[in-house]
């Protein structure tokens, strides 16, 4: 019987299948890349807002503390968006003229809350206490970044499970002082290795890793 394909083929073949695997490896490679840029998790990406809040000008320049606003960081479990009677306490006074605050004014005489858009948003299938992170010594600027630099607020992590999963791991490199949980300038270079554990075991911190302690 005629060989029914030129004896070529056999090598054609072989770099056919060869190359099917590093392409399917470099798709799902790039896949991998795209589902953790920015694109996609959001970070360093400012989102559009009623009111250009800057985190930048009230923390770092006035020097507020997160608590002044964000008022149930230490005893509950979501982190409240500050009432517009909060942004009043001041600006009924300073800038009150201003064309910027106009929506501020508005919500207050109003009685209606301003619609912010939540910039760090987990997802409702996974469980996250913030009174318990504080307790524990986690600081605001360990997940929310540098706020005190942030003219407008982005998402400083990805939120992603892998990022939660590695501080559940080594909590002690993230791990600081209690009294230093709400210090935008506290130096994380100024404890060392050893002086982390001890707050670790101060603390009583544990690696919990199980599915059920965030998807309950």
């Amino acid at each position: 019987m005629p060989q029914i394909f030129h004896p070529s083929m056999n090598t054609l073949s072989r770099v056919s299948i060869f190359g099917a695997v590093f392409i399917v490896a470099g798709a799902l490679t790039v896949l991998a890349l795209v589902v953790r840029s920015p694109y996609v998790t959001g970070q360093n990406l400012a989102l559009d807002q009623p009111v250009p809040f800057s985190h930048e000008h009230h923390v770092g320049d006035v020097g507020l503390d997160c608590r002044y606003c964000h008022t149930s960081v230490e005893h509950a479990a979501t982190a409240n968006v500050p009432p517009t009677k909060t942004c009043m306490n001041c600006h009924s006074q300073l800038f009150a003229d201003s064309p910027m605050l106009a929506p501020v004014q508005k919500s207050y005489r109003d009685k209606t809350p301003l619609e912010w858009t939540r910039v760090h948003d987990v997802p409702d299938f996974a469980y996250f206490n913030h009174s318990i992170h504080i307790q524990k010594g986690v600081g605001c600027t360990t997940c929310h970044g540098q706020v005190n630099e942030m003219p407008l607020m982005w998402r400083d992590q990805s939120l992603y499970m892998k990022w939660c999963l590695d501080c559940h791991r080594n909590p002690a490199d993230a791990v600081r002082p209690r009294e230093e949980v709400f210090s935008v300038d506290w130096d994380a270079e100024s404890l060392s290795p050893e002086e982390r554990q001890k707050l670790v075991d101060s603390y009583h911190i544990e690696s919990k890793t199980d599915c059920y302690h965030c998807h309950r």
